[in-house]
This record gives structure tokens, sequence and C-alpha cells, in this order.
């Protein structure tokens, strides 16, 4: 037993994506007990992500009783979202932008981070991870680091136990840094997936395939999972 892993059980939010798989890796690391959470949320790739979610569950041997995959379809009964709304096609990447894409989900993350404060309160965990990146992220105003610096301090306005916290490990990575911690840490790249749109082979030209791509290409490494068109992004 790794003397230098803590006992106190962790929550992990793994959507299926890379940046969620390292962060499983990262917490693995520092962890010996894990709970997965994953959120079924009426996106165009769901029955991908959650495959996805118990593939890197099974690679992490997390037991059953502590995978949680919750319904909360209510947000694509709103709408608003490329990535859940059939009215909003998923755009091509067009390059860096300061504007919010309209793939962001209107307050997700709070609702996500919610029900993980919920389950962590039931089993007894004490952190929750979440792989969400500032710097390199799409504009996301749910991925800066003082919304989660405010949502801790909810916490501990708003929980019993008072002692569960939000941890953040690659939130300042770009992801040419999360590809090489991916290797470092050997974690399973060929079981997550990233692309917004398709299910079986990963489009190549969402925000998300060409933000992954490219860090694959500024590590040099080849991105194992496949794609209909690999464009250079470097």
């Amino acid at each position: 037993m790794n003397k230098n892993k803590s006992n106190e059980l962790a929550v992990i939010l793994v959507s299926g994506g890379m940046d969620s798989l390292v962060t499983a890796a990262i917490a693995h690391q520092l962890h010996h007990r894990l709970a997965f959470l994953h959120l079924n949320y009426g996106q165009k790739t769901e029955k991908k992500e959650l495959q996805s979610f118990h593939k890197i569950a099974d690679f992490y041997n997390v037991p059953t009783e502590f995978r949680e995959v919750i319904d909360v379809s209510f947000l694509r009964q709103i709408g608003g979202s490329s990535l859940t709304d059939d009215k909003i096609a998923v755009k091509e990447y067009k390059g860096e932008s300061k504007e919010i894409p309209d793939s962001y989900v209107p307050f997700r993350n709070t609702h996500i981070i919610a029900m993980a404060v919920s389950w962590s309160e039931i089993i007894g965990a004490t952190k929750i991870y979440i792989g969400a990146v500032y710097e390199d992220s799409s504009g996301y105003p749910d991925c800066r680091p003082s919304y989660y610096q405010a949502y801790n301090q909810l916490i501990r306005e708003g929980t019993k136990a008072q002692n569960i916290e939000i941890i953040t490990p690659v939130i300042y990575m770009k992801k040419e840094e999360i590809v090489k911690k991916a290797v470092e840490l050997k974690a399973p790249l060929h079981a997550s997936w990233s692309c917004y749109a398709n299910e079986d082979e990963a489009c190549g030209i969402c925000d998300s395939c060409a933000l992954r791509l490219r860090g694959f290409a500024r590590a040099h490494l080849e991105d194992p999972i496949p794609y209909k068109q690999r464009p250079n992004y470097t």
C-alpha cells in the first residue's frame, strides 16, 4: 500500500473527456479510494461519454457501488447550447476568441457540483475533483478559478459536513501539458472521448476536438482515438 496516499474518499467528476481522465489519474495518485460521478444531461454524445466513463472506472478499479450516474436531462429540456439543443449546430473551431461559445451549457457545472456535494455528504467523501481548465478552455465562465473559490465558500456555508472541498488539479494547465501528464501517469487516453458532435469517429473540427488535437500536436504525440479528419491546429 502506498503510504503517501490519503485514506480520504474522493469523488471524481468524470465526463469521459481527456481533462476529466487526467484529473482521475491525478486523484488516483493521491487517494486510495475513489468514487466516480457522471451526469447524462442530454448531450449529443451522451452514450459515448457514458461508455468512456465506465472504461475509465474499470481502469482505476472503481467499485460498482462507487460509480454514480445521474440523469439531469432537464438541461436538454431547457436547451440553449449546441451540446443539448438540436436547433443549434455544433460549430467548427474558428480559433481563439474571448466570446463565450454556444457550446456553453448554462450553469451546468453548478448543477453537476451540487450533486457531487450531496453525494459526498452521503458517502463521506471530503474532496471533489473536477477537470476544469481555465487558460486553454473555450471561455466558459464556470471554469474560472474565482468560480471555484466562490463555490467552496458556498459548500462551507451550506453543508452539514462543512469539510468538503472542490479540487481543480488541471485548471492552470494547457492542453499539451494535460496530454503529457496523461502519458506520465499512464492514463488510458484511448478510453477518453472529447468530441461534441459524433459518437463513432471524432469530428476533428469542433472546439473540443480542435483543442485536443492541438494539445497532442504541441506535445509531439498522436491522439489514439479515431477521427474523421485531423486538421493541423499547431
